[in-house]
C-alpha cells in the first residue's frame, strides 16, 4: 500500500513543506508540498534527501545503560527510576546548580523543550544551555536592551523592501528566510530592486548581488561605525524617524562625528566611494538587513550587532515596511533574562548570564563542569542535540563529559555525545511523533505546522516529551490528576479543559506541571505529550497571539485556541494561524520609552574606542598562525550533524579545506591532496578544495562533519579545530574568526 503524507523538513529552521510517499509503513519518496503556504513549493536538496535522516543505521531502538566502556539494554522502568533517583541525589548533596539542561534547538522540534525545561525549574535549576547561545547570544542581548526584550527578533520585511542588505549571510545556501534562493534572486533580478552582500569571500549569494563589499574578515565593527560616521557626517540620517522612535541618540552620536571613516574603510580593505554610495542608498531606499553567522560568531560578535542596529536605526529601518520588523509569534522563543536582575542565576565558574532569551552559551559549559567550584555540574540532560559534534571545541567536552556524574541522552541515534553517557533513552523521529517549531518567523502573517507520525516508530521508542513525563512522574513533580479528570480526556476537549482548570485551580501544583498534567491525560489519549501541550499552549496563547488570530478569521471567543488547534490538525501542511497589524509594528517594542534605545552603557567605550589604527593593529596575525579558518562554511552538503549516512553526498566534495589559489600556490598545494589544518585548539587532516570563492587568506571548512557512521569517520570535525575559550564576552564563540595554518599531511 502506498500513501502520500503532507508534513514538513526537520533539518533546519526553515522547516519547508514535504510530502512523504510511505509504502509498506516505509518513507521511500519526498517532494516539495506545493499547497505549503509558506514555502511554496520549495525544498532544498536536503529537505529531499530526509529519508537519510529517518533510516539511520546507529538508530536507537531501546534504552541502554553503561557498563565500563560498553551498553547494555535495560527496562524503560529501570533507566526512570535510576536517573530520577540519581538526579535527585545529586540535587541533594551538591544543590540545584549541579545540574543544566541541553536542547530546546531541534530543527524539528520545539515541544520537547517545555518538558525537559520543567523538570530543570521543579529541581530548583535555572541552568538551560541551547544552540541559541551558541550562536546569538550577542544579537539577543543587544535586542534585549534596544528593542526592549531578548526574544524579539528583527526580521526582514523582503516583500516590501527595495534593497537587501546580506551582512555575513549566504543565503543562497543557508536560506534563513523562506524559499531564500528564490527570494534572492528575485532582488537580484529586478531592476527596481538592489542586492548587497558584505561578505569577505565571493560566496554564492555574492556572486548574484548587484553590489559586493569583500569586507576584510574581522572588521565588520569597523565598517559599520565607519557608515554610521559617513551618514552622520553627511547629514544623511532620518531626522524625523529619530526624534519619533529612537530614544538616546543625542547620547551616542558623538561617537560618530569627527570619527576618521576614510581610514576605517581602508582597514577594512574597501574602497571608499562604494562604501560612501552604499551609504546614501541606505538612506534613500527602503531596505532591510538580514545579518547571519559572519556577523553573529565573527570577531567582535556583540559589537557587530550593536553598530548594525545603530546603523538601521538612523536610517529609519526598524518596524517598518520594507525594513526589519517585529513578526509575530505563536510562542516566544525564549524567555526575557535580564542579566542586571539578580534573580537570574550567573554561572559559577566563568560568570555567565543567560542572555540568549533565557538561555547560556554551550562554550562555556566545559570550564563549567571541569571547575574546581563546590557548585560546579556534575550532571547534564542532553536531548535532541549533539554537542561532542555542534560546540566549539570538542576536546574540552570529552574532556568535561568524562568528569560527569550523570550524562543522560535522548536521541534516535548512538551520536557522539551519547557514547559518553551513563544512560541512552530512544527517541521517536519527527516523521514518527506529533511536533513543530516555532522557527519560521514570517510578516505579517503568522504561520504553524503541525507535523504528524506518518510511519510507526520502533516498539520501545518514545517521544522526548513522553520521556521526560516518565521522568517528573518519577521525581513526584505531578499532582494525583482526579479520575474525572482523566476521564474527561477522552470526550469533548472544552469540557475537559474546564474540568482541568477547575481542578488546577484548587490545586497549588497544577500549573507548574501543567505540561506533564497534560501529558497524562489528553497525552495519553492521543498516544502524545507534545500533541497534548500544544493544545495547552493554544488554550492559554498570549494576548497578541489572540488578536493575531482574530486578524487571521479565528473569532477571539474562549473557544479561539481550540479552534486553531482543529485547524491544525485538518491543515496538515500548516497554515497561518495569525496577521500582526503591520501598521502598529512600533508598538510590540517593549523598552521602558517605548523607542528604540540606541545606549547600551556596557559597551559605550568598546563603541568609543573603535578606531582604524586599533583595530590595524589588532588584527595582525601570529605568525605560527598566518591565515584565518572560517569554521562552519554553510554549503547544500551539510545538515548539522542530522544527516550522519554520507550516503546523501555520494559523489559530492561535501568536506573539504578550501582555500585561494594564491594561497595554495605560495604553500605548494594543489587541489584534492591531504593537509593538515592547525589551530591553538588542535589540527585534523582533510581534502584541499582551491576554490575562488575564498578569499586570500582565509581558509573554509564546514560544519556537521566528522561523524562516526559504522567504523568509519567522515570528513573534518571542525569543533576539534576551535577553543570554547575563543568567545565573544557574551559567551558566542568566534568561529568565523580562527587563526589556523595550513601545510602538507
Amino acid at each position: 500500500m502506498s500513501q502520500w503524507h503532507k508534513t514538513g523538513c526537520v533539518l533546519c529552521a526553515q522547516n519547508c513543506g514535504l510530502e512523504i510517499r510511505v509504502e509498506n509503513g516505509r518513507m521511500v519518496q519526498v517532494r516539495p508540498d506545493k499547497e505549503n503556504p509558506r514555502s511554496q513549493g520549495y525544498a532544498c536538496r536536503k529537505g529531499l534527501n530526509v529519508i537519510y535522516h529517518q533510516y539511520p543505521a546507529d538508530r536507537l531502538t531501546e534504552p541502554l545503560k553503561r557498563h565500563g566502556k560498553d551498553f547494555q539494554p535495560i527496562s524503560w522502568d529501570q533507566a526512570i527510576d535510576e536517573i530520577a533517583e540519581r538526579l535527585q541525589a545529586l540535587v541533594d548533596r551538591h544543590g540545584p546548580r549541579c545540574l543544566a539542561f541541553m536542547g530546546f534547538g531541534s530543527q524539528g522540534g520545539h515541544l520537547e523543550g517545555a518538558f525537559g525545561v520543567s523538570i530543570l525549574r521543579a529541581l530548583g535549576s535555572q541552568y538551560l544551555y541551547t544552540s541559541a547561545g551558541q550562536e546569538f547570544s550577542g544579537i539577543f542581548w543587544v535586542n534585549g536592551r534596544m528593542i526592549g526584550k531578548q526574544y524579539l527578533t528583527p526580521i526582514p520585511d523582503e516583500h516590501e523592501s527595495e534593497m537587501m542588505v546580506a551582512w555575513g549571510w549566504n543565503g543562497m545556501q543557508s536560506h534563513q528566510i523562506p524559499r531564500a534562493p528564490l527570494v534572492l534572486k528575485g532582488f537580484s533580478k529586478d531592476p527596481d530592486r538592489l542586492l548587497v552582500v558584505i561578505d569577505p569571500r565571493r560566496s554564492e549569494t555574492a556572486a548574484i548581488a548587484d553590489i559586493h563589499l569583500a569586507v576584510r574578515p574581522g572588521t565588520d565593527a569597523l565598517l559599520a561605525k565607519a557608515m554610521i560616521a559617513i551618514i552622520v557626517q553627511e547629514g544623511w540620517e532620518n531626522q524625523t524617524y529619530i526624534r519619533d522612535h529612537v530614544a538616546g541618540w543625542e547620547t551616542v552620536r558623538p561617537w560618530f562625528e569627527r570619527f576618521d571613516a576614510r581610514a576605517a574603510v581602508a582597514v577594512c580593505e574597501l574602497d571608499f566611494e562604494a562604501v560612501h554610495r552604499l551609504c546614501r542608498l541606505m538612506t534613500t531606499r527602503r531596505w532591510a538587513m538580514h545579518p547571519d553567522l559572519g556577523i553573529y560568531m565573527g570577531r567582535r560578535s556583540t559589537l557587530n550587532s550593536y553598530m548594525i542596529n545603530i546603523l538601521a536605526a538612523i536610517c529609519g529601518g526598524f518596524a517598518k515596511r520594507g525594513g526589519n520588523v517585529i513578526p509575530g509569534m505563536v510562542m516566544p522563543l525564549g524567555r526575557h533574562a535580564d542579566d542586571r536582575d539578580p534573580k537570574n542565576w550567573r554561572t559559577m565558574a566563568t560568570d555567565m548570564p543567560p542572555v540568549a532569551a533565557g538561555s547560556f552559551p554551550p562554550a562555556v559549559m566545559p570550564e563549567e563542569i571541569l571547575s574546581d567550584h563546590p557548585e560546579r555540574l556534575r550532571a547534564v540532560y542532553v536531548s535532541s542535540c549533539n554537542p561532542l559534534r555542534a560546540y566549539p571545541d570538542t576536546t574540552a567536552y570529552e574532556r568535561a563529559f568524562a568528569q560527569l556524574d550523570l550524562l543522560v541522552v535522548n536521541d534516535i541515534v548512538m551520536s557522539e555525545t551519547a557514547r559518553l553517557a551513563h544512560y541512552v533513552l530512544p527517541c521517536r523521529t519527527f516523521y514518527e511523533s506529533w511536533d513543530g517549531t516555532f522557527f519560521p518567523l514570517t510578516f505579517p502573517e503568522v504561520y504553524f505546522q503541525l507535523r504528524r507520525p506518518i510511519v510507526q516508530p520502533p516498539e520501545r521508542c518514545l517521544e522526548a516529551s513522553q520521556i521526560f513525563t516518565r521522568l517528573a512522574d518519577r521525581l513526584d513533580l505531578i499532582p494525583d490528576i482526579p479520575p474525572e479528570v482523566r476521564a474527561a480526556a477522552s470526550g469533548d476537549r472544552m469540557a475537559f479543559g474546564a474540568r482541568l482548570m477547575a481542578w488546577a485551580a484548587k490545586e497549588p501544583r497544577a500549573l507548574a506541571a501543567m505540561p506533564f498534567v497534560l501529558a497524562k491525560t489528553l497525552g495519553e489519549q492521543w498516544d502524545s505529550a507534545a500533541k497534548a501541550a500544544l493544545w495547552g499552549i493554544l488554550m492559554t496563547a498570549p494576548k497578541a497571539l489572540r488578536e493575531n488570530a482574530a486578524r487571521a478569521g479565528f473569532e477571539k471567543t474562549p473557544e479561539q485556541g481550540d479552534r486553531i488547534f482543529q485547524a491544525l490538525l485538518d491543515n496538515p501542511q500548516g497554515m497561518w494561524v495569525g496577521r500582526v497589524d503591520p501598521a502598529q509594528n512600533m508598538a510590540d517594542l517593549k523598552t521602558p520609552s517605548g523607542k528604540i534605545e540606541v545606549v547600551i552603557p556596557e559597551l559605550a567605550d568598546q563603541a568609543q574606542a573603535l578606531n582604524a589604527e586599533s583595530e590595524a593593529e589588532d588584527l595582525e596575525l601570529p605568525p605560527e598562525f598566518p591565515l584565518i579558518l572560517n569554521a562552519g562554511r554553510h554549503t547544500r552538503f551539510n545538515a548539522n550533524t542530522l544527516m550522519r549516512n554520507p550516503e546523501w553526498n555520494r559523489g559530492k566534495r561535501a568536506c573539504t579545506v578550501a582555500v585561494h589559489a594564491d594561497d595554495a600556490a605560495r604553500m605548494e598545494l594543489s587541489d584534492g591532496q591531504q593537509v593538515r589544518v592547525t589551530t591553538a585548539a588542535g589540527s585534523s587532516v582533510g581534502e584541499l578544495e582551491i576554490s575562488d570563492q575564498v578569499r586570500p587568506g582565509t581558509v573554509l571548512i564546514p560544519h556537521g562533519f566528522g561523524l562516526l557512521y559504522g567504523d568509519e569517520t567522515y570528513g573534518i570535525n571542525v569543533n576539534r579545530l576551535t577553543k570554547n575559550t575563543h568567545r565573544d564576552p557574551l559567551g558566542t564563540p568566534l568561529h568565523r574568526f580562527v587563526p589556523c595554518r595550513v601545510e602538507a599531511a
